[in-house]
């Protein structure tokens, strides 16, 4: 396998900055901005995740390259503007790391997991402090991040502070609640649609709660239940085709029933 080396990173550094040069660049590369970029790293995060999902680990290498090549680009427009590099980023991230594993990379020690975890939220904590006037213990949890993670991150962080349930009743309880303050929306006789999403996000945002408390990642559950439909619906789709129908000729008792026997089969299959 080949290997690594500072000249590869070199080389790496210097095509991005060739693309971006102004007389010899490639056009699109070079009107690109940061705020432009954005979608493009959100986009292959997620690339990355999928190809790890499905084990594809070739893919998972070539995915990890066009990430680290988001890096690389927002680098060298840093550059460009005088306000860092790309050396400036290793080196941050270098002392973060050794700084928050303190029994790795010197002589303290902790007992066990939990106060290793209180370490790094402590270091964490003090990082909050120094990067701007907002103390809140909620501060700088990513606006970009998908609504279900940045949720479960949110009550995450109160939790470490004391604000939350210690038995699951009251989240079954807030959940059911919930789901019948949605309910009194819905049944109005003119329903307001603005609070109906409300009330939905409520709803959402409990049932996120309830998915902590049992230890469950929201976003992972969500995208395994994501699969687990699309998978039956194409069997559904298959079935559907092998009769000479279309969905559309198909009413939603009969694929309905077709959807329960891919259920049977499936479990039968297990």
């Amino acid at each position: 396998m080949e290997k690594m080396t500072p000249a590869a990173m070199t080389q790496l550094l210097e095509i991005m900055a060739t693309l971006r040069d102004p007389q010899q660049g490639c056009p699109w590369d070079i009107k690109q901005t940061f705020d432009s970029i954005v979608p493009h790293t959100i986009e292959e995060a997620y690339e990355v995740a999928d190809a790890i999902h499905q084990q594809d680990w070739p893919e998972v290498k070539a995915e990890l390259g066009d990430l680290l090549f988001q890096v690389v680009f927002y680098s060298q427009m840093a550059k460009e503007q005088g306000l860092f590099d790309f050396d400036d980023v290793v080196a941050g991230l270098n002392e973060k790391l050794t700084r928050r594993h303190p029994h790795v990379f010197s002589e303290k020690e902790f007992a066990d997991d939990a106060e290793i975890n209180a370490n790094w939220e402590a270091e964490k904590a003090k990082e909050r402090e120094q990067k701007a006037d907002d103390l809140s213990v909620l501060a700088n949890i990513p606006l970009a991040l998908p609504a279900l993670s940045r949720a479960d991150k949110i009550q995450r962080r109160c939790a470490k502070h004391g604000f939350d349930w210690d038995t699951l009743g009251p989240v079954v309880d807030k959940v059911k609640e919930e789901i019948d303050e949605v309910l009194e929306e819905v049944i109005q006789v003119e329903p307001d649609q603005a609070k109906i999403a409300e009330e939905m996000g409520d709803l959402l945002f409990a049932t996120v709660n309830f998915s902590r408390h049992l230890k469950v990642n929201p976003e992972q559950a969500l995208q395994l239940a994501n699969k687990k439909f699309e998978r039956r619906f194409r069997q559904v789709e298959e079935c559907v085709l092998e009769q000479g129908l279309q969905l559309e000729d198909c009413s939603l008792e009969k694929l309905d029933g077709i959807w329960d026997l891919v259920k049977q089969q499936e479990k039968s299959n297990c």
